[in-house]
């Protein structure tokens, strides 16, 4: 079965203040490989509602293990008072990894923050993860993953560092996102749960015990987007006019069809060239909690 199905992460794009600096550890740290880059089309950055960030430097990125999901850096200037995890929109993008707890040492001297050590966690045998901030302030989840939940297929690492298997969403209301996500893409829930949640603690300040609902928007067995209700106190995710939002900033999605589903795409679907694409149509949305949503037609 081909990798590209209905709802499939095709990939997420972070923005960095330092594109070369940003390259030195995903590609040489992580082992990620470059595939692509240059200057942002003009056109592409008008289709995500960004046109400020036209010919800005970018670059693609892939794993060895030749999954086609991608990661794409653009560089843009980091807003001093941008705080990871405390506004809604993107809030991390998750990665398969081998040996996560060899991860923490290897990537000593990188650009990469660890804001969780690896640990495994008492009831839930099915992965360990760690997690860590890049020099954008985007956060980034290494998982290892060692068995499927009792409601979804995880996917084991054929790389050190593999593809993206969950983008995490910080919503206003979990509720109403679940229901966008199912009526406009067909996707399912596949468990909420209420825990308490230490990166939304720790950002936010609140007692430890403070408890967090989740949600898990997937297709059949494949997890897709975690959705997370965020406290009151989370804030719109600020960023200059016309350009990206800073740190976790857009997440592409594959769609059987674009048409008929009754978005509000910024730009009209249109065919599109490059790693992401492959002559294939593109659109964007401005989903319910303010984030950017690309979708390509694989039909």
């Amino acid at each position: 079965m081909s990798f590209l199905t209905h709802g499939r992460i095709i990939g997420g794009l972070s923005t960095t203040p330092d594109l070369e600096g940003a390259l030195a550890d995903y590609r040489d740290m992580l082992g990620l490989a470059v595939i692509e880059h240059g200057a942002l089309d003009a056109d592409l950055a008008a289709s995500w509602g960004c046109p400020a960030s036209a010919g800005a430097r970018f670059a693609t990125l892939a794993s060895v293990s030749g999954a086609p999901c991608r990661l794409r850096l653009v560089e843009q200037p980091l807003p001093d008072d941008f705080m990871p995890t405390r506004s809604y929109g993107w809030a991390a993008y998750e990665i398969t990894v081998q040996d996560v707890f060899g991860w923490p040492d290897r990537l000593a001297g990188s650009g990469f923050e660890i804001v969780g050590q690896p640990k495994e966690i008492p009831g839930l045998p099915y992965f360990v993860a760690m997690q860590m901030l890049g020099r954008g302030r985007e956060m980034v989840y290494l998982n290892e993953v060692r068995e499927d939940t009792p409601t979804s297929d995880l996917p084991r690492a054929a790389a050190p560092v593999d593809h993206m298997f969950i983008v995490i969403l910080a919503a206003p209301d979990r509720a109403r996102t679940m229901r966008w996500y199912a009526d406009h893409l067909a996707l399912e829930e596949g468990g909420t749960y209420t825990i308490p949640y230490s990166m939304i603690n720790t950002a936010f300040g609140l007692d430890a015990a403070t408890l967090t609902t989740i949600s898990m928007a997937q297709k059949g067995r494949m997890p897709i987007v975690e959705v997370d209700d965020y406290p009151a106190q989370a804030i719109v995710r600020g960023r200059a006019a016309g350009a990206l939002p800073p740190g976790n900033a857009l997440v592409t999605l594959a769609v059987d069809t674009l048409d008929g589903r009754g978005l509000d795409f910024l730009t009209p679907p249109q065919p599109r060239t490059g790693a992401f694409y492959e002559g294939r149509r593109a659109a964007t949305v401005v989903g319910p909690a303010g984030e950017l949503l690309e979708l390509v037609e694989i039909a």
